[in-house]
């Protein structure tokens, strides 16, 4: 069955789905648009910024992503707008380098690089670009890339496969294949060190700086040590579909679906993620943003391989967060509401940008919209 013919199946929700889209976010950009700062998360029904690094808080870009993502939904050059002057607040970022990160992926391919793509502006073209050298930049010839700054000299984290994609974009648009080279090592090395027998993913590894060996795989922002985080599940899915999107890579496509089923068979209870797959039972945390970054990417998967088990799979995710996790209200402006940044944050069951960014995508995708941000 073709990936057309699979979402014609879901049509009715489809078109219910962009319908509350269309009327629930020119709220939110009205919220936005007076604002100095990238919102991030809501208190009060008003958004907030992230809570530290300022404009280098790493889901900066997801906001102009939505702006750039509701455009395509419905051609309201509102949003085309903001997406710009958002675009436009993210140089501070590159001012503040020092508190730049490896999540340069996440925060310019899907903003400028977007906006490059669709407009072909060039100014945009070289922030992507200049975000792109940064990512680069990163790269440990022991075979990662590094994630932190300070002290963090051998940490890497397996969030940075979905920020590879901007290093594929750059080869691809210069035609200098230094920058797919980095992506594949790192993605490679993520195969062997991150992702164990049975699909799940450590979320942090720690390597020797010198050599490349592993030292250690901490928590992170997970349950415990050799736990399953989620969204670190999430990222690892999507983020090996889009290495073989880029590539071809057989390895990189039967690793992402070796970690979607190991995802699918943990979240079937009622299609909402658990902040971590092994934690406690009776512990009632969720992770809402965890399932729109699977959602997308089961679709993406289905899109690739033509298996309806990932179609499935990710629509009954989306459809439950639709029924539980959304709040179309007038007066809020995010979407999602369950989303949890950390098992032993503070963060519980809040709103992010990010995770109504892929519920977007996710949508689009089933409107058969074939643009890939990423």
């Amino acid at each position: 069955m073709t990936f057309d013919e699979m979402r014609y199946s879901r049509i009715g929700f489809t078109a219910a789905a962009a319908e509350k889209l269309k009327h629930k976010m020119p709220l939110a950009l009205k919220k936005a648009q007076e604002l100095d700062f990238i919102p991030y998360t809501v208190k009060d029904n008003q958004w907030q910024p992230g809570p530290f690094d300022g404009m280098c808080w790493w889901t900066n870009g997801f906001w102009p992503a939505e702006m750039w993502a509701m455009y395509r939904m419905t051609g309201d050059e509102a949003y085309q707008t903001e997406a710009q002057r958002a675009e436009d607040m993210l140089d501070d970022a590159f001012r503040d380098y020092d508190h730049l990160h490896h999540d340069v992926g996440f925060m310019w391919l899907i903003s400028s690089g977007a906006n490059y793509r669709m407009t072909t502006c060039d100014l945009s073209r070289k922030r992507t670009m200049l975000a792109a050298n940064i990512l680069a930049g990163r790269f440990n010839p022991a075979g990662f890339i590094r994630a932190w700054n300070t002290d963090r000299t051998g940490w890497a984290i397996i969030d940075c496969m979905m920020n590879l994609p901007i290093l594929y974009w750059a080869s691809e648009h210069t035609g200098d294949p230094r920058f797919r080279k980095i992506a594949m090592i790192h993605a490679d090395t993520a195969m062997r060190q991150f992702i164990r027998p049975d699909g799940s993913s450590d979320h942090i590894v720690i390597f020797d700086p010198e050599t490349g060996d592993k030292l250690d795989a901490p928590a992170g922002q997970g349950y415990a040590p050799g736990s399953s985080w989620s969204r670190g599940q999430a990222w690892a899915l999507y983020g090996f579909a889009l290495s073989y999107v880029h590539t071809g890579k057989q390895e990189y496509l039967d690793t992402a679906c070796r970690v979607a089923r190991y995802f699918i068979s943990h979240v079937q209870e009622d299609w909402i993620p658990r902040c971590d797959f092994c934690q406690p039972a009776d512990d009632p945390l969720k992770d809402a943003c965890a399932g729109a970054v699977a959602s997308s990417g089961l679709l993406e998967l289905a899109r690739i391989t033509g298996e309806e088990t990932f179609f499935d799979a990710g629509c009954r995710i989306l459809e439950a967060l639709d029924a539980h996790c959304a709040d179309w209200s007038e007066d809020y402006p995010a979407i999602l509401t369950r989303c949890t940044a950390s098992y032993h944050g503070n963060d519980h069951h809040i709103a992010m940008t990010y995770a109504d960014f892929f519920f977007m995508e996710a949508v689009l995708k089933l409107q058969g919209d074939d643009f890939l941000f990423w």
